[in-house]
């Protein structure tokens, strides 16, 4: 049976600066519009848990939804626009 101290150069190989690089930063400026759009979702969500449903409550989250949806359409569409090299 081997130590984890023998493994440890194996599982420790590659370092790590606990910085994300340049890419990941970009997609997550690219991915920002959704993630507000979800979290404004998940807050309305949360704000109306403890109370009875009412007509302004179902607008609230019917607009909400809308937004992550408008956001993910227009993501996925900048997505296959880049994948098809900007032409339409």
């Amino acid at each position: 049976m081997k130590s984890i101290v023998a493994l440890q150069a194996v599982v420790t190989a590659t370092p790590f600066d606990d910085e994300p690089s340049d890419a990941e930063l970009d997609a997550v400026e690219l991915e920002m519009p959704l993630i507000l759009a979800e979290v404004e979702l998940l807050d309305v969500e949360i704000d109306l848990l403890d109370r009875p449903v009412t007509v302004l409550g179902e607008r609230r989250i019917r607009r909400a939804r809308n937004r992550v949806l408008a956001a993910r359409c227009d993501l996925t569409n900048r997505a296959a626009l880049a994948l098809m090299g900007g032409v339409a």
